[in-house]
């Protein structure tokens, strides 16, 4: 599952790269990922401090954090 989570990880930081902000469900649906990976992917995303995230989780926008 971890290996599965970190490769939802890269495609959420891809899809974020190529078109800046997006809704969870945006992710859903640009991925055709499952929801629950999805964010557990921006979770790990986050921890990293890798993604910003505006809002609720749930129905809120992420971004790329740039450093």
């Amino acid at each position: 599952m971890i290996t599965e989570i970190g490769i939802v990880a890269g495609d959420i930081w891809h899809q974020l790269d190529q078109k800046g902000k997006l809704s969870v469900n945006d992710l859903v649906q640009n991925t055709g990922r499952d929801r629950n990976l999805i964010l557990m992917g921006l979770g790990w995303l986050a921890r990293e401090g890798h993604v910003f995230i505006e809002g609720d989780i749930g129905t809120g926008v992420a971004s790329l954090t740039r450093k």
